[in-house]
């Protein structure tokens, strides 16, 4: 039976879909504060929601007892309250079912010899990665049920970090079944795309710092911050020591998101026009055209998620922004190296 064929791939792109779904929906939770409705894991029976209202007070009642309700949202009601449970418990039921949909193929792909000794060895880290995905959930929300009624904002960066880049090598490991020709590879045009896609990380990660800070809430214009500022001076003045500002200060946090923005474009650009100069495979020219216009979109979705005060849905639609900016940069990184 042949190895790594199509059902292999399908499985594994069947994957991406679904970290996809995972992330849009992380989102939701995040910007709909949802994410400590649920304050215990049950890893079993806690993909059962209450099924009637006893359950449902006795959910309310262990929510009543953590920082969250105590010091922000005392004046909920149980409708309230059933509302921010909905996304927890989607977001977590997802993540149940992604590691179900990796491990039984794993397993029926195993016994039935589908799979290549590198395939194999690709697969068991994204197994492994997916359980570390899981763990940080949990860590992440541990933050939050002690004083502060908010999750630590490293920790939600770890989380959706994470999320991202096991994304980015399934994706990957899709692409290496997809495309399993070698071909000569232009080292120096390879290495700006590493590069790239090493700034493009950084600013996810800085990213996660703005939803987890909520520094999308303050200077909500562009291209200057408040006041007309290009660095408004409560970038440098919100902690201390300096260097804190830029990891833990809002303003710090959002200016450093803003300025990455920029270095992301520079870099997009540049890997668009050196492209031109080079003689490219039909997929090489899809990668780099759709990793422009993948920029182009992002970069409107920020400027419109900032100046909006991060309405839901535009929070939501940046982060798909990032995902398919990230998907394209990975995709076109692959066509020049294998």
């Amino acid at each position: 039976m042949k190895k790594d064929n199509k059902k292999v791939i399908y499985w594994l792109l069947t994957g991406c879909v679904l970290i996809f779904i995972m992330v849009v929906v992380g989102g939701i939770t995040r910007l709909t504060h949802s994410g400590l409705s649920i304050s215990n894991y049950k890893l079993i029976s806690g993909t059962i929601p209450p099924m009637n209202e006893v359950e449902w007070q006795e959910a309310f009642d262990l929510y009543k007892q953590y920082p969250e309700y105590q010091k922000l949202n005392k004046h909920f009601d149980l409708q309230d309250f059933k509302d921010i449970y909905f996304w927890e418990w989607l977001h977590r039921v997802i993540g149940r079912f992604i590691g179900l949909v990796f491990i039984i193929p794993f397993i029926y792909f195993l016994i039935r010899k589908q799979l290549s000794k590198p395939t194999i060895k690709k697969s068991i880290i994204l197994l492994c990665m997916g359980a570390f995905q899981g763990f940080l959930g949990w860590y992440m929300v541990k933050s939050g049920l002690v004083d502060n009624p908010d999750v630590s904002h490293y920790r939600l960066s770890m989380h959706l970090t994470t999320a991202f880049l096991t994304f980015a090598f399934t994706f990957w490991v899709v692409l290496d079944l997809i495309f399993p020709k070698k071909k000569d590879i232009h080292k120096p045009f390879r290495n700006l795309i590493r590069i790239s896609l090493v700034i493009l990380i950084l600013q996810i990660i800085y990213g996660a710092f703005v939803a987890g800070l909520d520094a999308g809430f303050i200077h909500n214009h562009w291209p200057m911050m408040s006041e007309g500022q290009f660095m408004h001076e409560t970038v440098y003045i919100e902690q201390d020591p300096l260097y804190k500002n830029f990891i833990e200060g809002k303003s710090g946090v959002q200016f450093v998101h803003r300025m990455l923005a920029y270095v992301v474009v520079i870099f997009c650009i540049a890997i668009w026009i050196k492209a031109r100069k080079l003689i490219l495979t039909k997929y090489q020219l899809i990668g780099v055209n759709t990793l422009i216009l993948a920029l182009a979109v992002q970069f409107i979705l920020g400027i419109l998620t900032i100046v909006n005060a991060v309405p839901v849905w535009l929070g939501v639609a940046h982060q798909i922004g990032a995902f398919i900016l990230l998907s394209a940069m990975i995709f076109t990184l692959h066509r020049f190296s294998k």
